[in-house]
Parts: structure tokens; sequence; C-alpha cells
């Protein structure tokens, strides 16, 4: 019974979804230029006056060795391996002249919005230390998950340019209470290609609310890693990728994503 629901979910994405149709638009004169992207369940056709790429959270404390994650015992391996293909997808992006949009998770000093100190929020990142003073590999003081520090910067290999937006969140989803909404609409966006960590909280938790605004998301799996439940049969990771592509967007991969801007160079 389940895999008839799902299946007929699918099967009834593929006529509202087809993206040629959809979700081609024109832009201004000159500046329209649509890709077709190679997707799960459908492919996807890209206005790219109208797109960004979302980077979540792909910072130190998640990514780097002296980081939170690294400190609390956890794999960085797994967010590691998204890294390559990422600054592979920024790269392609920036030369097609697509809108980078960098999201970091980080708290004011006194962490005064972390919420209540019983709140989920709360409980959750301070049992793994927010706010501890640690020493960055530099040698300077930094705190854990607190703004501004080595802790939440971007990793080296995907550090953002001057043209670049960086916003900084204090939940999962990069749209609570945050500008981001409105950021996105002063740019036109009408399709978001996520990348970032971790795929099943922050970087789902992005994706669906920008879903419920009416935005396209696609996720690029390989541009993404779970540490939850990777060591299990079946992983968070992959049910993501399962629920996004069934209710919530689209999923490709980085290879798809850099060939069909490619493509467009050529043209």
């Amino acid at each position: 019974m389940k895999q008839g629901m799902v299946a007929g979910v699918a099967a009834s994405r593929l006529l509202p979804l087809d993206a040629k149709n959809a979700f081609a638009t024109e832009g201004p004169a000159g500046v329209g230029r649509s890709v077709t992207l190679a997707a799960k369940p459908t492919q996807i056709s890209l206005d790219l006056a109208k797109t960004v790429v979302m980077v979540v959270d792909m910072q130190n404390d998640f990514a780097s060795k002296g980081g939170m994650f690294n400190r609390a015992g956890f794999d960085i391996s797994i967010v590691q391996r998204a890294v390559p293909p990422t600054a592979k997808v920024l790269a392609a992006a920036r030369s097609a002249g697509i809108k980078i949009v960098y999201l970091k998770m980080g708290f004011r000093p006194d962490l005064s919005d972390m919420g209540a100190p019983d709140s989920p929020n709360w409980i959750g990142h301070h049992a793994l230390g927010v706010g501890t003073v640690v020493r960055a590999p530099s040698g300077a003081e930094s705190r854990i998950l607190v703004r501004d520090t080595w802790n939440t910067d971007i990793v080296d290999e995907l550090l953002p340019q001057s043209s670049d937006m960086v916003l900084y969140k204090h939940r999962y989803s990069g749209f609570f209470q945050t500008d981001l909404d409105d950021r996105l609409k002063r740019l036109g966006t009408r399709s978001i290609i996520f990348t970032g960590c971790t795929t099943s909280v922050c970087v789902e938790s992005t994706l669906r609310d920008a879903m419920f605004r009416d935005y396209s998301p696609v996720l690029l799996s390989d541009c993404c890693g779970e540490r939850i439940g990777y060591n299990l049969p079946r992983n968070n990771h992959e049910a993501s990728l399962l629920l996004i592509e069934n209710i919530f967007g689209w999923v490709s991969t980085s290879e798809e994503f850099v060939k069909a801007l490619q493509m467009t160079t050529k043209s």
C-alpha cells in the first residue's frame, strides 16, 4: 500500500512538473537564458537570471577539524566529501553569472537568539557546546557556533566572494526570522539549487520552507552530507532525497548541473 501511494504521488507530479512548460520563463531582454537540467522526477528548465545556488552551513563547525562536529566525535568526512563537487558547482555558477547565496548557522555572542533554556533548539545545541571558547587552527580565540568567529566561517575551499550574499541564521531553516525571502524576491528568484549540510536537517528545513514560498528547489545529491543514520542500512540522506524528489522539488547532481551550464556556454 505504501509503495503504491509513493508511486502514485510520483506519477501525479509528471504532468504539472513538466518543467519545460511550467518553469521556462522570459527574463528581461538580453538577460534570460534557460538550461534544461536532468533531475528526478523530471527534468527542469532553469532561467539562469532567476536562479540562485544556495550553500547551506558549509562552515568549519561542521566540516573542519577542530569544529563542533569534530569535537563531538562525529565523522566529518561525510560532510567533507561534499566539498569538491560543491566547489565545481560554484565555479560553474559564477562563470554563468548565477548568484551565490551562503547561509551560516551562528548565534549572537550572548546566545540570546538560541531560544529559552527548555526549548529543543537550546537543549540540542547546548549539548554540543555552543558558545564554548576554543582555539582556531591559527591559535586565535574562537567560539563554537558563535557569529563572526573561525567556527562559523565558511570552509576555505568554498569561500564566498565579494559579490555573493552571506546571511546568518539561528534555526535550521534559513528562512526563519531572516530577510532571506525578501532578498531572493528582490533578485527575482524562482529556482534555488541547494547544496550544504546536513541533508535532512538544515538543508531539508530550508528547502521545505523554499517550496512553501513557491520557489522551485533542486537538491544536488552529491553536494550535501548527513551524519544522522549514515551507518544504517537506510540512512537519513537517502530518505531526504526520496522525499524531495517525490514531494518538495527535484534531485540532481553536480555533474548534471555543470553539464547543463556548459551546454549553454557552448551554444
